[in-house]
């Protein structure tokens, strides 16, 4: 791990590529990926500007297809009102049950469409929602976010695209849903490259001491942050 030491890294943490991405998310727990109202929180910041925006390399809008596809690392659109971030899979977990048990995260009449598709077909995308829903893109987009921050789906997969006649990949990807206890309630297996032995979403507690669990752990991180700004995360 590179280390980058400022007030608001309690880690050290410098990401500059795929590997210190991942591991900066083991160290958080759980992580967003854009600046939010906790100074220091998120990938953006933890990320020198060189790598952030660079016309050698892709950064970390493409480092997130490796943690994605380590089966190690939850990712989706579920802190900061629904806004992108990561989790190792014990905290996501703790959000989840938190969400499932809040009345205003549950599925809307299109988002209990979009379940039964993924629960029809396994996983989707984006143009198999806009064809069920019979909606545009955004709409789509924007359903699918929802059930994201519901914590009922996770991006389970990101393929890279290859375009043009040499096959150039300038960062376009493509992406698809899943439920998140299809890929990550793994009780008995060993997955990913590193050989991580199972995995549960499962909470040996109520869903209000998991979001007392889950609002300590970031205010243990960052002593001094608002106690508004952590429900704004959180939220």
């Amino acid at each position: 791990m590179s280390i980058f030491r400022h007030s608001g890294n309690p880690f050290g943490v410098r990401i500059t590529d795929s590997a210190s991405m991942l591991e900066a998310v083991r160290a958080y727990g759980f992580l967003p990926f854009f600046e939010n109202a906790v100074p220091g929180f998120s990938v953006e910041e933890l990320t020198p500007p060189s790598c952030w925006l660079s016309d050698e390399q892709l950064g970390p809008w493409d480092w997130k297809v490796d943690l994605v596809q380590s089966g190690e690392i939850v990712y989706g659109k579920f802190l900061c009102g629904g806004k992108a971030a990561f989790a190792t899979v014990p905290w996501y977990a703790h959000l989840r049950a938190w969400r499932l048990s809040q009345e205003k995260y549950a599925p809307t009449a299109e988002g209990e469409q979009v379940l039964a598709l993924v629960d029809e077909t396994g996983s989707c995308v984006s143009r198999q929602v806009r064809e069920r829903l019979g909606v545009r893109k955004s709409r789509a987009d924007a359903v699918l976010a929802t059930l994201m921050r519901g914590c009922r789906l996770v991006i389970g997969d990101i393929q890279r695209v290859y375009r043009g006649p040499n096959l150039e990949y300038k960062g376009w990807q493509t992406a698809s849903y899943c439920r998140p206890e299809s890929v990550f309630e793994r009780p008995d297996e060993t997955f990913g490259p590193w050989k991580i032995k199972g995995s549960s979403l499962q909470c040996d507690c109520s869903p209000e001491a998991s979001f007392e669990k889950l609002r300590d752990h970031v205010l243990t991180l960052f002593p001094g942050a608002d106690a508004k700004a952590v429900l704004k995360v959180l939220g």
